[in-house]
């Protein structure tokens, strides 16, 4: 990771777990959110506004090191309303 330029402040992290009120993917409002990346790490994706979503514990561990669409269609997730409502909220932060 220290070979990765990372971006996200505290101040943008504060507003998106304030814009998703919740675990982006499942809604979850209970518990610590934990800062997780679309594009995972291992995979090219850094720290980013537009990478990070706030995710539940569970959502994160479940989708690891996946790419979040890939891993939203094997979950039947609302891929569709959660990449609108993604680039709502980054257009709105950045």
């Amino acid at each position: 990771m220290g070979k990765v330029e990372h971006d996200l402040t505290d101040a943008q992290w504060a507003a998106l777990i304030a814009a998703w009120g919740g675990c982006a993917y499942c809604g979850a409002d209970d518990g610590q959110l934990q800062k997780d990346c679309m594009l995972p790490i291992s995979r090219g994706g850094r720290y980013t506004l537009a990478n990070v979503v706030p995710a539940c514990r569970s959502c994160n561990a479940s989708k690891c090191n996946a790419e979040v669409t890939t891993w939203m269609r094997r979950k039947k997730l609302d891929e569709q309303a959660f990449l609108v409502r993604q680039v709502e909220i980054v257009r709105t932060e950045a």
